[in-house]
């Protein structure tokens, strides 16, 4: 029996194959999410299901504010509830703004997910051709060769793409033959941008000379699906014996040592799971050359939106930090405090300390002697010797009591500083930006 073909069948079968959980449409007011949102509307499956639509305003044009308004009043017609979330997108990360807007987006998606939901997406089959075809461009593996996934976590629920099998064609018939507004964003036709131009300049050619190109690069797509997942196996395996959970980091001979085809996707799932995108093929050559630096080097990779560090014989990776002044310097009572690098200072359990402290951040050559030892000892020695990454001692805060250093966060305390403490029952708690 054929798969069905209509938009209604399609989710109505895809409905009975997950009866469970809550269902939001992510509701851009464009074509596809509204041919969408429309026939779930009409199915009373969806509506029993606490059917509701979510709209995310990315204010990058000037009638975003209108689109997110007529969004809410084509659901209103429905009886469905709109959300809107208003996003900043980010314009100087350096990752072009696609994906900027994309990753503000996914984000806004993630927060407003309850627990439980399923968060379904108008894409279809001409957005995976496009999809992979992107993929290919940038230098993908299999993972990514095998297009956008059906069902993935997303928040406190899951991502849901029920409309894969469907071509475009059949959700723009839908929205003609009930006459539906739809939004008209003119960045779609901006073949500036890449997913554009592909659609608007390349599959048009493609198809031309290869009729079938679309069937054929989705054949290709699921083989890769078919590699990737017997791969993943074999690379999870080998990341739960490099990875160190205590520290975050990997072991970057044991990662190096790997089959490319473990390897990458490997990088991936440990850069995704710390919330960081994914390097460039060319970002990925250059780690496994830095891999190869000589002892006491401190190679970093970066790319827009990650560092990431070869140190001590393993991968460490963050979000890039904001710059600060090193002068920077507070008055603290115990309250919860916000270093420069986005860490955190308190104490533990809540106190108010009696007579306020200074929080500094080093300048280079400050001592101290810890309680206990006999000796004054550099803090850099000291930083040495806990294997603390140089990254995270340039806002390491030192509590001052007037110009005498008493405490490195919650590394090390003088005697005087061990007694403070101590009097006020609670010890300082140092949050790293990682």
């Amino acid at each position: 029996m054929s798969s069905p073909r209509t938009l209604a069948d399609t989710l109505g079968h895809a409905l009975d194959r997950h009866p469970d959980g809550p269902l939001c449409v992510a509701f851009s007011g464009g074509p596809d999410s509204t041919a969408l949102l429309h026939a779930l509307a009409a199915l009373p499956q969806a509506r029993a299901r606490g059917l509701r639509a979510l709209h995310v305003d990315h204010g990058l044009h000037p009638q975003s504010g209108d689109w997110a308004t007529q969004a809410a009043a084509f659901c209103a017609t429905l009886g469905i509830d709109c959300e809107v979330r208003r996003v900043e997108v980010a314009r100087a990360g350096g990752e072009g703004l696609e994906a900027a807007a994309r990753h503000a987006r996914y984000a806004a998606f993630a927060g407003a997910l309850r627990s439980g939901e399923w968060l379904l997406l108008g894409h279809h089959r001409d957005d995976q051709v496009e999809t992979v075809l992107l993929k290919l461009l940038r230098g993908a593996g299999p993972q990514g060769l095998g297009g956008m996934r059906v069902i993935r976590p997303l928040g406190r629920g899951c991502l849901w793409r029920p409309l894969l099998d469907l071509p475009r064609e059949v959700l723009r018939a839908y929205v003609e033959a009930h006459a539906l507004a739809c939004v008209d964003d003119p960045s779609n036709r901006d073949t500036t941008l890449a997913r554009n131009h592909l659609r608007h300049e390349i599959l048009p050619r493609l198809r031309r000379h290869w009729p079938h190109a679309a069937d054929s690069i989705l054949h290709s797509a699921a083989l890769c699906r078919a590699a990737d997942e017997s791969l993943r196996a074999r690379w999870r395996d080998a990341f739960a014996a490099l990875h160190d959970p205590a520290s975050g980091s990997l072991d970057a001979q044991g990662w190096l040592a790997l089959d490319a085809a473990l390897r990458e996707p490997l990088l991936d799932h440990w850069l995704h799971a710390r919330g960081l995108p994914a390097p460039t093929a060319a970002q990925r050559r250059q780690i496994e050359r830095q891999c190869h630096a000589r002892a006491g080097q401190q190679p970093c990779v970066r790319w827009p939106g990650a560092a990431l560090h070869i140190w001590k014989e393993r991968l460490w990776a963050h979000a890039p930090r904001p710059s600060f002044d090193p002068r920077w310097e507070a008055r603290w009572h115990g309250e919860a405090l916000t270093l420069p690098d986005g860490g955190h200072l308190s104490l533990a359990p809540a106190r108010r300390l009696p007579t306020p402290l200074t929080v500094r951040l080093r300048q280079g050559g400050e001592r101290i002697k810890p309680v206990g030892d006999r000796h004054t000892r550099e803090l850099r020695d000291l930083f040495q010797q806990v294997a603390l990454p140089p990254w995270q001692r340039e806002a390491c805060p030192l509590l001052y009591d007037g110009d005498e250093l008493v405490a490195v966060a919650d590394l090390w305390r003088t005697a005087p500083g061990a007694e403070l403490f101590e009097a006020l029952g609670a010890w300082p708690r140092w949050i790293r930006a990682d």
